[in-house]
């Protein structure tokens, strides 16, 4: 009597106690986009400010790749590419203003990696630009592929990653080179200003930013060939499904708008479109934007603000930047490049 009397009161306790601990143990759920509809703009960051990503000018005014995108996703959020604040975070990689809440997203990180992506209490959300180390040479040097240097001088900054990748590519290649190192990226740019080297090797954003601060940057030539991996891309926790799935909606977004040729000049002109790629990003056919708790244009809004991927590459690092950059890994994959999104449909 009393063991049946004592089971019968150990069980509900049991089963109380495993419930209330299940109930800690689960992480609450983080509504980022409520956050943000509640402040009623965005805040949005990138690490180091860098030519053609995250420029500011003397009055203040940020623009560059890494803010298009964050313009891009309030104009999903809000249907108005304005609201936001931009904040650009010295340093390579910077995960506490997300940890902190200081910042919504980061549209601009250090490359992905597997520490970076479970180490922080942060997750990156897909490929928005590919990357990797590479070559600044002079055009008066005559080549045009990194398989034609031989015998020449290099700037590269002073980490074993570098200086490996380097010492692997010339092995491989059966050619020499030799390494004239620094601690810092400016210093690069000086030195071979200055003819100190033939050559400057880093990835291939730092060499953009380095050669249009060039007096000619079209005397200057990045060459084509990436002797390292790098993918960037934006950065949110990882407590907040749906807001990770919103961000990364937006970036497909544009790289399908790309696809299926719709552009920020032709967007209000495809209303009769009967092509269904086309109407389903328009959001005149379904509702994909339900899912994500928005609006059925909210992509079509995105593109409007600014433009398709294609355009939005073309203004950051186009002809008209008097520097321009070849797509290469960032064309479209049916393009011979490596960007890609899952259809809207």
């Amino acid at each position: 009597m009393e063991v049946s009397i004592l089971r019968n009161f150990i069980k509900p306790a049991l089963l109380l106690a495993a419930s209330l601990f299940g109930l800690a143990a689960q992480p609450s759920a983080a509504a980022t986009i409520d956050d943000v509809r509640e402040r009623g703009f965005l805040i949005c960051g990138s690490s180091n400010p860098l030519a053609g990503f995250a420029q500011q000018d003397v009055d203040g005014r940020w623009s560059g790749f890494d803010v298009d995108l964050c313009r891009a996703l309030a104009a999903s959020v809000f249907g108005n590419p304005d609201l936001i604040e931009f904040r650009s975070y010295r340093g390579e990689a910077r995960f506490a203003p997300l940890q902190t809440e200081a910042v919504d997203v980061l549209m601009r990180n250090g490359a992905w990696t597997t520490g970076r992506d479970t180490r922080y209490g942060a997750q990156y959300v897909t490929p928005a630009f590919f990357d990797g180390q590479a070559f600044l040479v002079p055009q008066s040097l005559g080549v045009v592929s990194a398989y034609e240097l031989d015998n020449i001088s290099i700037c590269v900054i002073d980490s074993a990653g570098e200086l490996d990748a380097l010492n692997e590519f010339f092995f491989s290649n059966q050619t020499s080179f030799s390494s004239v190192a620094y601690e810092d990226v400016a210093d690069l740019a000086t030195a071979y200003r200055a003819g100190l080297c033939q050559a400057i090797s880093a990835s291939g954003r730092q060499l953009q930013a380095i050669r249009r601060e060039l007096p000619e940057p079209n005397l200057h030539r990045i060459l084509p060939e990436r002797i390292s991996k790098e993918v960037l891309g934006p950065v949110v926790r990882n407590d907040d499904d749906q807001w990770f799935k919103i961000v990364r909606w937006t970036i497909y977004g544009l790289i399908n708008a790309e696809e299926v040729g719709v552009t920020s000049l032709n967007i209000d002109s495809l209303s009769a479109a009967r092509t269904p790629a086309v109407r389903r990003i328009l959001g005149i056919e379904g509702d994909f934007g339900v899912g994500l708790g928005l609006r059925p244009t909210f992509l079509a809004d995105a593109i409007r603000a600014v433009g398709n991927y294609s355009e939005l590459y073309d203004r950051h690092f186009g002809p008209q930047t008097g520097a321009a950059m070849l797509r290469g890994q960032n064309a479209l994959w049916g393009n011979g490049g490596l960007l890609y999104a899952p259809p809207v449909r």
